[in-house]
């Protein structure tokens, strides 16, 4: 054996490891005492009290001031500074912009709005996205954004794709927010977060292979493969609203077409008429039905999903539910269809993947230089 893989770990390094533990578990819970930690990490009482001392002179840990009743000696609560911060997280659509500030605990600090409408621009989502950040209390050490736009993966700039119904053009959600934050600033498109947020804690918790299928003013699709979702060589992967499906005679016509030639869509606009379409008739929810699993089984084919997810307005509606899935029963390669059940779903997405930045922040601040 050679004396690199027999070398013990350092003393600063095993004092680095314990104080990340004590800070992961204060991060699941609000506060424990020095005796909480202990049991919950199999750390020793000596040596928790070392790091909750390293880490309170550090000012990355408070002793909140109450203490432990009953029998025995008190124990102190402690709990993460408020020095630890907190995360924008922020969602870009059609009805405005919504920003919170939220803690390393996953608590919703604040939260803001601004106004913002259909076909908005560049220029206007810009003001709207700054004015609703800067109403938030501290500056935040990072952000995530949630766009009801296409989002290119290797700039975070949004997409401007033929008849897509919430265009503000190339965005750039990075440069806008860079000076309101100190760290990075992540964006994606909402169908992808609200597929993370679905497999986190709704319909598709522990699945790691399937099709999350949004249906509301636009149309979206998220592929997970593997528990990841999968974003494709400019992130605009899933973007289905041109994919070739059956049209109400019958004729193959891109799925967005279909629900033109309905009468579908809202006035001189692409977006999807959300209350006609939920007031239609049974034959044409069927037709939309049938257009819908024409693109379900392109998915399929090339994902190879174990089930399928689907959210969004009307996507959610039981008859529409109902119709999809008695027509994708009939695809010879059909899988199981569900309703998405996070509420608010890009939002819950964006914000677990914020507190995961944040926490990461966090921990690399208590380590040594």
């Amino acid at each position: 054996m050679s004396s690199a893989s027999s070398a013990k770990p350092s003393l600063e390094l095993l004092r680095s490891l314990t104080d990340e533990h004590v800070l992961r578990a204060l991060m699941a819970q609000e506060r424990l005492t020095r005796a909480e930690i202990a049991a919950r990490t199999g750390i020793s009482k000596p040596t928790i009290s070392d790091s909750v001392r390293r880490l309170s002179e550090a000012g990355l840990l408070v002793d909140t001031g109450e203490r432990t009743t009953g029998r025995g000696r008190a124990g102190s609560y402690y709990s993460l500074a408020d020095g630890g911060g907190t995360v924008l997280v922020a969602a870009i659509a059609p009805a405005g912009v919504t920003a919170e500030a939220v803690d390393a605990l996953g608590r919703v600090v604040a939260r803001t709005e601004a106004g913002l409408g259909r076909s908005a621009g560049p220029d206007l989502a810009a003001e709207a996205l700054v004015a609703a950040a800067g109403r938030l209390p501290g500056r935040p050490r990072c952000a995530v954004v949630s766009a009801a736009d296409p989002v290119d993966r290797g700039s975070g700039r949004l997409v401007r794709l033929p008849d897509a119904p919430f265009l503000v053009g190339d965005l750039d959600p990075v440069a806008v927010l860079a000076p309101l934050v100190d760290g990075p600033v992540l964006v994606d498109n909402d169908v992808n977060w609200a597929a993370r947020a679905e497999r986190a804690r709704g319909c598709a918790a522990g699945v790691d292979d399937f099709v999350y299928l949004h249906l509301g003013e636009g149309l979206g699709c998220a592929v997970v493969t593997d528990g990841d979702v999968r974003r494709g060589h400019r992130g605009l992967a899933g973007e289905i609203a041109h994919l070739y499906t059956v049209g109400p005679d019958g004729a193959a016509m891109p799925l967005t077409e279909v629900f033109a030639a309905l009468g579908l869509r809202r006035k001189a606009s692409t977006a999807i008429d959300v209350e006609a379409l939920r007031d239609a008739t049974n034959e044409v929810r069927a037709v939309v039905a049938r257009a819908v699993c024409g693109t379900l089984a392109a998915a399929v084919a090339l994902a190879d999903p174990a089930l399928v997810v689907v959210g969004g307005r009307w996507g959610v509606a039981p008859a529409m539910i109902r119709a999809v899935r008695e027509e994708f029963a009939r695809s010879p390669r059909g899988v199981p269809v569900v309703q998405a059940e996070v509420a608010t779903p890009e939002m819950a997405g964006a914000r677990a993947r914020a507190v995961d930045e944040l926490r990461t922040i966090v921990i690399a601040a208590s380590r040594p230089a």
